[in-house]
């Protein structure tokens, strides 16, 4: 009875242009129960009939979220309910197709974002083709989208995590590129000046794709690194469509769309032309493009602002890649510098870290161990102000002290009897000196913590407690160290 009243009902429909909300309702309950049973076929044979063309091409739409659904499910084939996709976006309406498409790319919440995004790229490309005036419009939304959803995915920092792709970054990336060439040679075989603009501005979206263009490890070029090859491409792309690349880096308008965006969207905007920068006149991509009318200074002028941004943040990473630059000697020449002029507890902590670092390392080369090594721990392994340092703000370069000389002590074989007196006279010295700090310290910040909990008239009392108690726990911390490393120090000397 019922599938009499099915064949009914879409008799009905085959005689009329008029479809009522009621008739979406029943259209697409009938539909859901078809995919929801599995019955791929009869639904994909409903689409591809001539007759039923028109109801498809006016209530079909909304059958995509949940065809979707079934192609991200691991226990189902999507090749059928793909094939049931590729139907609807070429009968739809295009404008109901973006809208539902994007839609579903924007409040997908689900852990498999990256999986959605790759099914649903390709769908939003056929519907962008099918479309004319509106098509650069279309696409702007579309990368917008695309690059919201892509930013919130994990950045891989070496190249083993690339090969990996557990978030499928690389993957999104590479989809992206895919995504866009057929608008590309567009762009490129347009005759028509305005739509050729369009589509331009368009384009220029995917440079605000700062996230994947962001390299924060040394680029290797013999290595095949997807993220690498989307950041060439995309200033290939800018090259191809005959994008002024001096326009993007160097000129802005006075007034323009920029005043009228938020100021975090504003910050990512420069962070891509910063990246973009990088890879112009760093990597040299797509240089031959540029134009030699710059003077060096000129350049040089426009990119203080993009250098100035890439180091706020990224600052320690340029700082480490530096260090791994220098031989030997050089590292050892620039620690003993910088330990002596730095005044800044959290960049002497990163030098220590590489001290440590070239010690496990000291086979290739002779600078970190024996005499040179001795000389550099006498500079190194000291508090600055002797019994007055202020162990608090120095915290990172005393933890860092400590555990250097816990390895250090560890290490007894590696060492002569000569190079092992002097590190044993080091560590004892420094062990004593921090000892007699973290003495004065804790006896000060107990005595300020015992005499705020009795004074019930300062208002800023809970703060002040709890500001002076994290401050006991990280001397407890650094003394749990120090008993640690004299223990060692003493089992070595029996």
């Amino acid at each position: 009875m019922v599938a009499n009243q099915l064949e009914n009902l879409v008799q009905r429909w085959r005689t009329t242009e008029d479809f009522v909300p009621e008739d979406h309702e029943l259209f697409l309950n009938a539909g859901h129960t078809c995919i929801a049973q599995g019955d791929y076929t009869q639904l994909l044979d409903f689409i591809k009939e001539e007759a039923n063309q028109h109801i498809v091409r006016s209530m079909g739409s909304g059958l995509l979220p949940a065809l979707v659904n079934e192609v991200l499910r691991k226990d189902r084939n999507p090749a059928n309910y793909q094939a049931i996709l590729n139907q609807l976006v070429q009968i739809c309406s295009v404008k109901e197709l973006l809208d539902i498409l994007l839609q579903q790319v924007e409040e997908d919440l689900s852990n498999a974002t990256a999986d959605t995004i790759t099914v649903l790229m390709p769908l939003i490309q056929s519907v962008l083709l099918r479309m004319s005036e509106a098509k650069a419009h279309g696409l702007a939304l579309a990368l917008d989208s695309l690059q919201k959803k892509i930013s919130k995915l994990p950045v891989p920092y070496s190249h083993k995590q690339e090969q990996e792709d557990v978030y499928r970054l690389c993957r999104c990336c590479t989809a992206v590129l895919t995504f866009v060439q057929p608008f590309v040679q567009e762009v490129k075989n347009q005759d028509t000046y305005s739509v050729a603009t369009k589509l331009r501005a368009a384009l220029l979206k995917l440079y605000s794709l700062r996230e994947p263009l962001q390299l924060d490890r040394e680029v290797n070029m013999t290595e095949i690194s997807p993220l690498w090859n989307f950041a060439t491409e995309i200033m290939a792309i800018l090259a191809v469509i005959q994008q002024s690349l001096p326009k993007i880096l160097f000129y802005r308008p006075l007034r323009g769309k920029e005043d009228t965006i938020s100021e975090k969207d504003a910050f990512h905007l420069n962070e891509s032309r910063a990246c973009m920068a990088y890879l112009l006149f760093v990597q040299l991509i797509t240089i031959q493009v540029f134009p030699a009318v710059f003077s060096p200074v000129f350049v040089l002028q426009c990119n203080m602002e993009y250098i100035n941004l890439l180091l706020r943040g990224k600052s320690l990473v340029v700082y480490q890649l530096f260090i791994e630059k220098l031989n030997g000697e050089a590292k050892h020449t620039f620690f003993r510098c910088i330990m002596k002029t730095s005044h800044h507890a959290g960049v002497e902590s990163i030098i220590i870290k590489n001290i440590k670092n070239q010690m496990e390392r000291s086979y290739e080369d002779s600078w970190f161990e024996g005499t040179p090594l001795i000389s550099l721990l006498r500079e190194t392994l000291i508090l600055p102000k002797g019994h007055e340092t202020d162990l608090l703000h120095g915290m990172d370069r005393v933890m860092e002290s400590l555990n250097l000389l816990r390895y250090l002590l560890i290490q007894e074989r590696k060492f002569s009897n000569v190079i092992w007196t002097d590190l044993c006279h080091i560590a004892d010295s420094y062990t004593k000196l921090l000892r007699l700090c973290l003495s004065m310290s804790k006896s000060y910040y107990g005595t300020e913590l015992k005499r705020h909990r009795e004074d019930k008239k300062i208002k800023t009392k809970g703060n002040t407690c709890f500001v002076l108690q994290c401050a006991l726990v990280t001397y407890d911390l650094m003394e749990s160290l120090v008993v640690h490393i004299e223990e060692i120090s003493e089992d070595s000397q029996k």
